[in-house]
């Protein structure tokens, strides 16, 4: 198990009903992880419409990742 702290914005944070959470898991890369959230939480959006960022770096959904790493999934912004 690793934990991994993660932040939600946005659309995100308004469905999860919080900023931030720690997280127990068994996922091996970030695609695992948020598919876990994505369970747990009936969240709306797909990889592939997110950015995802690792300690303040924008990454790779196929990155691993390390115990008490930070996780932000950043959904889509719209805005003018």
């Amino acid at each position: 198990m690793t934990q991994v702290n993660i932040e939600y914005y946005a659309l995100l944070r308004e469905r999860v009903g919080k900023t931030k959470d720690t997280l127990q898991t068994q996922a091996k890369n970030l695609t695992e992880l948020y598919q876990q959230l994505q369970r747990e939480y009936q969240l709306p959006f797909k990889p592939e419409q997110l950015r995802v960022a690792k300690n303040d770096a924008f990454c790779d959904w196929d990155s691993s990742f390390n115990n008490n790493d930070t996780i932000i999934f950043i959904p889509p912004v719209a805005g003018g």
